[in-house]
């Protein structure tokens, strides 16, 4: 956890028990690192044939507030390596923007 940027945090969407875990890895890997919940992602993973219901997924908050991305790797797995993708550049970004006003305060 020391020094993370990130977190993707991936669950069987299939099963409810494991949205109440969710807000334990939430909390043990985003809240108390201090990272922003931009810097966390949530891949719902639905089995094939198991009638991923996209829409119906509800979560709790805090973790309502997050990037959710449902993933079927039989169906759509572009999708997912696109918005995987993304998420890594918006952590790069981050990472370069704080790198700069680092620097720019060691100037000042």
């Amino acid at each position: 956890m020391k020094d993370a940027h990130g977190v993707v945090i991936v669950f069987n969407a299939d099963i409810p028990s494991h949205r109440k875990e969710m807000e334990m890895w939430y909390s043990c890997f985003v809240q108390q690192p201090s990272l922003q919940d931009t810097q966390c992602m949530l891949i719902a993973h639905h089995k094939p044939g198991s009638g991923d219901d996209k829409g119906s997924l509800s979560l709790s908050p805090p973790l309502n507030k997050l990037k959710l991305v449902h993933s079927n790797l039989e169906d759509d797995p572009e999708e997912i390596r696109m918005e995987f993708i993304k998420y890594l550049k918006s952590i790069i970004n981050s990472m370069s923007e704080s790198r700069d006003r680092e620097e720019m305060s060691i100037m000042t």
